[in-house]
């Protein structure tokens, strides 16, 4: 650590060392190109300079709009660099958004990825007044390049080529210190404009550094991107801590491509968040429904020999030998078929950005796919605690990493300390003051420790349900339980201030239509569908079952059933795919009303 004190050189000595070794790849015309560290510390240096050559000065910010891809992380690299703040903009933004991150961040540069996301910045009502340059990576249109502040990223490319004085880019990055800004990550709040977490060269290194002496990576990994780089999960652990430890990256061609590119690619491990885990889950038992009753049989056997296995290794205690001898019949028999279908070769995966539930991580242990849950925010760059093969222990987050402080305050709020904390928010200091109390950040999260170390989650501070009755309720909880049925596929629970819970459930649409259909129900399109009594009476069980579970004032009284997935692209999700509560409950506020009616 001591030789190494910014980002961008900790990147050129990963480039002195692993050389010609494949660092990023990408796939293109159905193959999988690969990007040397070499080449990518050419093309980056490229950047760099041709940056330089057209204005950008150290402490400038760039504005990123862009999926992820090897020219993203050649950006990124060349900003830090030239000393200069990325600002991140999800792909999947609206343009008014796109337009509040580049003017709050007072971007004069902005790179974007093709001209998709080139419109939402050139479009209609879209004012940039500060942006004097735009590049491109994709070739432009006779439309867009009518704009004279944009030029292609291969045209930055030859100004750093042509660049006279390189050695500006080698001053910049040796006054680079681990106190200096790296990145403005603005986050996708669940509710107003979203503020720019200013992150610092120092945060990321130490973060990634502690993850590595903890976690067993060597820079034989291969990873598989998928989770967008804009995110601070995967801009440490599939960005930072790959680089760190000299191994691969490759990034996935979409969210819906993915199993077909773990078959490809056969990572060895993976970072995700729980909902991708869930989409697992579910494939898996969907197929083992639709198989012989012998083969049902088979695979409850293994799962159950599984789960004892999976439970003493947790505990560090020997598998006897005959339950061994039965784990590795069940491994050849049933597991090893599914791990085949996501590539193969994991040893393990990460979760992170939202509560795993226990099932999922009990599910997949007995595998032998662990999923090591970790904990955190952006604001901690983000990993405070995290699960390792040394130490896991579920319903919890794992222990505090090496160099971080948790503690719990009086009110159950958890409060972190450590050189992984922000430097604060992007020119909001009442902000920052509120959210950093002598040092400590309150994350607004509710948990507790236990005896042992390890952190266990409870629920967002703000998103506490506190009812009528005055009972407290962690709504995450019950709505992961929900979610492990076949049939639901997003729940989002209601009761702040009400004398009883609700919800509103988003049936898993395609199972439904088979139940459906082996009935003999008739009906057109999914409106209609989650309209028939039948269905209604099926998803009525499905969520008796989790309500016997449940003590009485967490049980689900009444809930309204729609065809209307949260997404995205109806501003239900966020891109992290946690759902937007307030969304959510304006949009159906009449049916939340109809609900609590006498």
């Amino acid at each position: 650590m001591d030789q190494e004190k910014n980002l961008a050189q900790m990147f050129k000595n990963r480039v002195a060392k692993y050389g010609d070794k494949p660092y990023l790849r990408q796939k293109k015309d159905g193959r999988w190109a690969a990007y040397s560290y070499k080449d990518v510390d050419r093309r980056a240096t490229d950047i760099a300079l041709g940056l330089l050559a057209l204005g950008c000065k150290r402490g400038d910010r760039v504005s990123l709009l862009a999926e992820n891809r090897p020219e993203w992380a050649m950006v990124d690299l060349a900003t830090q660099c030239l000393g200069g703040i990325l600002a991140t903009i999800y792909a999947t933004n609206t343009p008014e958004q796109c337009a509040y991150i580049v003017n709050n961040s007072e971007s004069r540069f902005v790179v974007v990825s093709n001209n998709n996301q080139l419109h939402k910045l050139l479009g209609r009502g879209v004012s940039l007044p500060l942006v004097e340059k735009i590049v491109i990576f994709d070739p432009i249109d006779g439309i867009t390049d009518k704009d004279p502040r944009v030029l292609t990223l291969a045209k930055v490319e030859e100004l750093g080529r042509g660049y006279e004085r390189p050695e500006e880019l080698e001053r910049a990055i040796a006054a680079t210190t681990f106190d200096d800004v790296a990145t403005l990550m603005y986050t996708s709040d669940t509710t107003g404009d979203p503020k720019g977490e200013m992150l610092t060269h120092g945060n990321f290194y130490t973060n990634v550094h502690a993850i590595q002496t903890i976690t067993p990576v060597t820079d034989n990994e291969t990873f598989l991107s998928f989770l967008p780089l804009s995110h601070s999960l995967e801009r440490t652990a599939g960005h930072w801590i790959p680089m760190f430890i000299g191994a691969t990256v490759n990034f996935a061609e979409s969210i819906d491509a993915l199993r077909q590119n773990l078959q490809e690619i056969k990572p060895t491990t993976m970072v995700s968040v729980p909902r991708i885990y869930e989409k697992f889950h579910a494939a898996i038992t969907d197929n083992i429904a639709k198989s012989s009753p012998i083969k049902q049989k088979l695979f409850d056997w293994a799962l159950a020999v599984g789960k004892q296995v999976g439970a003493l290794k947790r505990d560090s205690k020997a598998v006897p030998y005959l339950l061994q001898v039965q784990y590795d019949l069940a491994d050849k028999l049933v597991f090893s078929k599914i791990k085949a279908n996501l590539g193969g070769n994991l040893r393990f995966a990460v979760s992170g950005g939202a509560p795993l539930a226990a099932e999922l991580f009990e599910f997949f242990f007995a595998l032998g796919l662990p999923i090591y849950e970790g904990y955190g925010l952006t604001e901690t760059t983000p990993i405070v605690t995290c699960n390792t093969p040394a130490a896991v222990r579920m319903g919890t987050v794992g222990k505090v990493i090496p160099g971080v402080t948790v503690k719990i305050a009086d009110d159950g709020e958890i409060l972190v300390k450590g050189p992984n904390v922000m430097k604060g928010y992007y020119k909001a200091p009442d902000a920052t003051a509120e959210a950093i109390v002598d040092g400590w950040f309150h994350t607004g999260d509710i948990g507790e420790l236990d005896a042992d170390g390890f952190l266990r989650i409870t629920d967002r501070k703000k998103d506490l349900i506190v009812t009528a009755g005055g009972k407290n309720v962690a709504p995450q909880n019950i709505e992961n339980m929900l979610k492990m049925d076949r049939y639901i596929e997003q729940v989002n629970v209601i009761g702040d201030r009400r004398r009883y819970l609700t919800a509103i459930v988003v049936p898993n649409l395609a199972e439904v239509e088979k139940w459906a259909q082996a009935k003999g129900l008739k009906h057109a399109e999914p409106p209609d569908l989650v309209k028939l009594p039948e269905v209604k009476q099926l998803l009525q069980e499905s969520i008796e079952k989790v309500n016997r579970q449940l003590a009485k004032y967490e049980t689900i009284k009444k809930f309204h059933l729609t065809h209307v997935v949260f997404s995205q692209e109806n501003d239900m999700l966020t891109p992290t795919l946690k759902v937007k509560r307030k969304k959510v409950n304006a949009f159906f506020a009449q049916e939340i009303e109809a609900m609590y009616e006498e």
